[in-house]
């Protein structure tokens, strides 16, 4: 009898022509899983999602769900790793080696931007993570080094700029980071009290090109301003 522990995939058969097909549903399954708990964790934050409502929102069963993930905390952290991993690998197909320091830099700003509109549900995962203080992220070990690649990413164009002489040499990978990533993250997630407060839709699609513009833009104006 073929055994399995709770948390992991379906063991697909040794032999057979179901081998394949099995690992396929159980695949897809998981996927779909993540999903809705994606969907679930983002509109109702941690506290607020219900294993329940994810399982009868996938036909399947909560006992299933914890049968690939364990527990609600363990959903939840497979959420959050599979939402980070999906900008970190769009960040490692982008080619900057043909590109100008400047023009590279543009092109992260610019991926990033794009990322985060189509993503709101990434952002609403990270506010709740901030809420509840990384406590989760802390946990997981996939995390851990998963900002590196976006830090070594932008140190080697930070790199190339400075010996170039186009770029400051007082600011860092993360500190560019950091500023295109709180342009990203304020659009979305404080779009209704802007609105509200200043009768302006950051997510109106007229004001896109401009503002996807202005974030490159204010990027390169900060990386090659004179150093203080």
């Amino acid at each position: 009898m073929t055994s399995t522990r709770p948390g992991s995939d379906p063991a697909p058969a040794k032999t057979g022509a179901d081998g394949p097909k099995r690992r396929r549903n159980s695949d897809l399954t998981r996927s779909n899983i993540l999903d809705v708990a994606t969907s679930e964790f983002a509109d109702k934050g941690y506290a607020g999602a219900r294993v329940d409502e994810i399982a009868e929102r996938t036909h399947t069963t909560k006992r299933m769900i914890y049968y690939y993930f364990t527990d609600k905390e363990r959903l939840y952290q497979a959420v959050l790793e599979r939402s980070y991993s999906a900008i970190r690998a769009r960040e490692r197909e982008l080619d900057t080696e043909g590109l100008s320091p400047t023009d590279a830099i543009r092109a992260i700003a610019s991926l990033t931007f794009d990322h985060h509109e189509h993503n709101p549900d990434f952002i609403r995962l990270v506010s709740t993570e901030n809420i509840l203080r990384g406590e989760h992220i802390r946990k997981s070990e996939a995390l851990s080094n998963l900002g590196n690649p976006a830090a070594e990413l932008l140190e080697s164009i930070l790199t190339r700029g400075q010996a170039d002489g186009f770029f400051r040499t007082d600011v860092d990978a993360l500190d560019v980071h950091m500023a295109i990533s709180s342009f990203c993250v304020f659009r979305l997630s404080n779009r209704y009290t802007f609105e509200a407060l200043f009768g302006r839709d950051l997510t109106d699609p007229s004001h896109r090109e401009h503002l996807r513009r202005m974030l490159g833009d204010m990027i390169i104006a900060f990386l090659t301003s004179t150093e203080v």
